[in-house]
């Protein structure tokens, strides 16, 4: 498993290597969070883990990224392949903070679409986010 530290300084490199204007107007910043945060639908005996989030409240427009959750769900995988997971969620996050200031709501509406098929009973972990056209 990956420490809270070794983590850290993997988000810190994915920041780094991200231009900064995909950055722009975000203004609460990227937090790395130790909690295991579960979404409000999961059902017991198969959990749907919170990676990350964009936030835009009163605090100001953020991504969180669960360490807790990351930990639970990809622990045991290889420091590349912890990276690219984290990576990934990253990328998704930023994705939901770019379409919201452009007014575009396709990522929120393909997350609905994930959620409505894990309530229905389909193995979500088989599809995978549309690509940016």
């Amino acid at each position: 498993m990956k420490t809270y530290e070794e983590t850290e300084r993997m988000l810190e490199k994915i920041i780094d290597s991200t231009p900064a204007e995909l950055m722009k107007d975000l203004s609460g910043g990227v937090v790395l969070s130790e909690k295991v945060k579960f979404h409000p639908q999961s059902k017991v005996g198969k959990p749907l883990f919170i990676m990350g989030e964009y936030r835009d409240d009163f605090m100001g427009k953020s991504i969180i990224i669960y360490y807790g959750s990351f930990c639970r769900v990809y622990g045991y995988l290889s420091s590349a392949e912890f990276y690219e997971k984290l990576r990934h969620t990253f990328a998704h996050e930023l994705r939901h903070h770019l379409e919201r200031l452009s007014g575009i709501r396709d990522l929120d509406k393909f997350d609905e679409e994930r959620l409505d098929m894990y309530n229905s009973g389909i193995d979500i972990a088989e599809f995978h986010e549309p690509p940016i056209d």
